[in-house]
């Protein structure tokens, strides 16, 4: 029967050609706004890290002063380097790494090639496991590299194949600022959207270029970037505001942990160092800490832009805006086809079969729309990618938008055709025929 449906429903397309396209076209222009909306609210609402966000917890600390001291506010957003430090090496989770973000120098050792600047991240060994990070050649470094402030690194594969052609660089050396770092290990493709461990830096740019220990990076006074909250004296130190002593938070650190009952423990641990600390005398606030996983980190830092979520709703308030034209235009075309539907009713057809064969009709006009939709959000992401937002190339359609868009335009062609559908199904064969 379905195939008798589809056949009907393409002979009286070709009947009404401009009735047909005008609904294809409404179902079209709210199918391709809404799509491409949604998109790029995908691409940004995303779970960055699938395979590990319910063991990653960002920890959060409240070390400051009593000045501006307000109840119940949230805690610093990063931590001191003496705190990091601390609770590294209590090791009181499965994994867990410091890390902060800073630019460095690289020196090609290709004739030709003039020295440029690069990304980087100081961190600790666990990073790589902990963030599932994929390797192309190679590995990460270990804690024992940590302790003994090895000059050693980790590059991305972009830099990978600007330096050394794409070949397994594993153990040649990078020059770095004014030293040399054995390379231990080359990354592959690896953009985690957005770029979850560090709220501080573009949310949506692409990998660093180097990654180094931590500790080999306070021993060089490597520059760094991001954001750092000082109070009191930050000058005490004699290694400045990033001393291990300076009373500032600059440091993001995060701790795996595998099960539930390990999160409790180690949140109970950060109530318990906190309230030491205090009893020490180097926190002066209440107990306030917070231990965030992955996708909470983001909802607390509304990485979803508002006007992107304005722009989704607005969209949508269009598509239902085109779904009534279409309701109107199927309604129309429906009723003026009451002595076909009445002859049909005469000859055996029961009101179910005449609802089905109209809402086939419509499913077809939803598949068509559809089509057209989708050039019409390829179009749109294309413009999306012309803005100077840092997210606006990763907005591509992948295969759950794809069909996302289907599924919505024949849902909502549907939708749209049940209440005509109803109307047809209601025409009295008797009168119809006497009308003839």
């Amino acid at each position: 029967m379905f195939t008798y449906y589809l056949n009907l429903a393409l002979r009286s397309f070709r009947r009404n050609k401009a009735l047909t396209a005008l609904m294809v076209l409404a179902i079209a222009l709210g199918i391709g706004a809404s799509m491409t909306t949604l998109t790029v609210f995908h691409i940004l609402s995303g779970d960055p890290v699938p395979t590990r966000s319910g063991e990653l917890f960002y920890v959060q600390l409240d070390p400051e002063g009593m000045t501006g001291y307000t109840p119940g506010e949230e805690p610093a957003e990063q931590v001191t380097r003496f705190d990091a430090q601390t609770l590294l090496r209590e090791k009181r989770g499965d994994r867990q790494a410091m890390m902060t973000g800073g630019s460095l120098a690289i020196t090609p050792q290709k004739q030709g090639m003039s020295p440029f600047y690069g990304d980087a991240r100081y961190t600790t060994a666990d990073i790589f496991p902990m963030f599932d990070m994929p390797f192309l050649y190679g590995g990460g470094w270990s804690a024992t590299e940590d302790e003994r402030h090895a000059r050693v690194a980790v590059i991305a594969k972009a830099l990978n194949d600007k330096l050394f052609g794409g070949a397994d660089s594993v153990g040649r050396t990078v020059r770095l600022d004014s030293d040399d770092f054995r390379i231990v290990g080359v990354l592959d493709q690896w953009r985690p959207t957005p770029r979850f461990y560090d709220m501080n830096s573009d949310r949506f740019g692409e990998l660093e270029q180097v990654f180094v220990p931590f500790s080999t990076s306070r021993d060089l006074k490597m520059s760094r970037n991001g954001s750092m909250d000082c109070w009191g004296d930050a000058g005490s130190d004699p290694e400045g505001a990033a001393g291990v002593n300076a009373p500032c938070v600059w440091i993001q650190y995060w701790v795996q942990l595998g099960t539930p009952a390990k999160v409790d423990a180690y949140r109970r641990y950060l109530v318990n160092y906190s309230d030491q600390q205090r009893s020490s005398g180097r926190y002066e606030r209440p107990t306030n800490v917070r231990l965030r996983s992955v996708m909470e980190w983001l909802d607390y830092n509304k990485v979803v832009p508002s006007d992107v979520r304005l722009q989704v709703w607005l969209a949508f308030g269009f598509l239902a805006v085109c779904l009534l034209n279409t309701v109107g235009l199927l309604l129309a075309k429906f009723l003026r086809r009451s002595g076909e539907v009445g002859v049909r009713r005469a000859l055996g057809a029961s009101r179910r079969e005449i609802f089905m064969q109209c809402l086939v009709e419509a499913g077809v006009v939803g598949m068509a729309g559809g089509i057209v939709g989708l050039a019409l959000a390829w179009l749109g992401l294309w413009a999306v990618r012309q803005q100077p937002a840092s997210y606006a190339e990763l907005a591509h359609l992948d295969p759950l938008m794809l069909l996302t868009t289907f599924v919505l335009a024949v849902g909502a062609s549907l939708l749209a055709g049940v209440i005509p559908a109803w109307q047809a199904m209601q025409v009295t064969p008797a009168i119809q025929l006497k009308s003839q």
